[in-house]
């Protein structure tokens, strides 16, 4: 296996409220991204997951911990250098596509932001040839580039975002949830979309989401997060054929089955890390097999395991 292109280490970020209350986001996550594989994010809302993916690119200064980006440590503070080059080969694609793009800006200059900052084109045929191309790939028309966010829906928009993540050709891209704003038939048509420039441009994602099937389609290795921690990770086929921790168990069992015969006889399952005695500050990680790994105690393990 290649070297991993993002390398994630011990990343704690916490936020500090007031002088007797700290908010601990995450704590102590470690993963690695491979170049031109998808890794999935899951775990329900508050659990960490865009925190992850804003600490990685720097929105948010990471409490302690290490980020490496292409070898280099990218957690710290950044030289120019090092910020140039996180700026170009790491892109964003947010949540709520009406919010993150400039409502006073036409979609052509938002696309093209990125391309004015570093400099990426000698005359402004050039520039807007590279725009045109950008729209067509994402389906959308080279006329578009005219319009404002407003003029299109939901689904345009992302695909908008798409676009200009894209247009930097970086080698990770950071998808927060963004399909969860959309209807059900539009997100396979975005999620198709990012699969079919993964294939042709060779890029990775981190993808973060809350549908658990969406994420078994897209993803190569997936991540579970409960309350700030990694409780499990490793490849798709081993965390939906063989999840370990309860917390996983839960999640999938409420996971719908397009089969009315088995959803009626289907059972959710109740977690409750309290009631249960499970304390993550107290869990290492413990290696199962390949890349199947869990956080717990030995007791835990031993008895989920039993």
């Amino acid at each position: 296996m290649s070297e991993p292109l993002l390398q994630v280490r011990d990343l704690n970020q916490h936020f500090k409220v007031s002088r007797s209350f700290t908010v601990k986001a995450v704590n102590g996550v470690s993963f690695d991204i491979f170049p031109g594989e998808t890794y999935g994010l899951v775990g329900e809302s508050g659990s960490g997951k865009t925190t992850i993916g804003r600490s990685i690119i720097r929105l948010y200064n990471p409490t302690s911990g290490s980020i490496k980006f292409e070898g280099k440590e990218i957690a710290g503070k950044l030289d120019r250098d090092t910020e140039g080059m996180l700026r170009r080969d790491m892109q964003m694609i947010f949540q709520d596509p009406m919010s993150s793009l400039n409502p006073r800006k036409k979609v052509g200059d938002i696309i093209g932001e990125g391309l004015d900052i570093h400099h990426r084109y000698v005359t402004a045929a050039e520039r807007d040839d590279v725009i045109s191309q950008m729209l067509s790939k994402v389906g959308l028309s080279p006329a578009h580039a005219e319009r404002y966010p407003h003029q299109f829906s939901g689904g345009q928009r992302q695909r908008v975002g798409i676009a200009r993540a894209l247009v930097m050709n970086p080698k990770l891209i950071i998808a927060d949830e963004c399909i969860s704003a959309l209807d059900v038939s539009i997100q396979a048509q975005v999620v198709n979309l990012m699969k079919d420039i993964q294939e042709s441009t060779g890029c990775a994602y981190l993808f973060i989401a809350h549908d658990l099937s969406m994420v078994k389609y897209i993803s190569d290795r997936i991540g579970v997060l409960h309350l700030g921690y990694m409780v499990e990770t490793g490849t798709t086929d081993e965390i939906f054929a063989n999840p370990v921790h309860p917390y996983t168990k839960s999640l999938l069992s409420a996971v719908p089955i397009p089969n009315p015969e088995v959803e009626k006889r289907r059972k959710s399952i109740a977690y409750d890390h309290v009631a249960e005695g499970i304390d993550y500050a107290k869990g290492t990680e413990h290696q199962l097999e390949g890349t199947h790994s869990v956080l717990a105690t030995d007791e835990e393990l031993a008895r989920w395991t039993a």
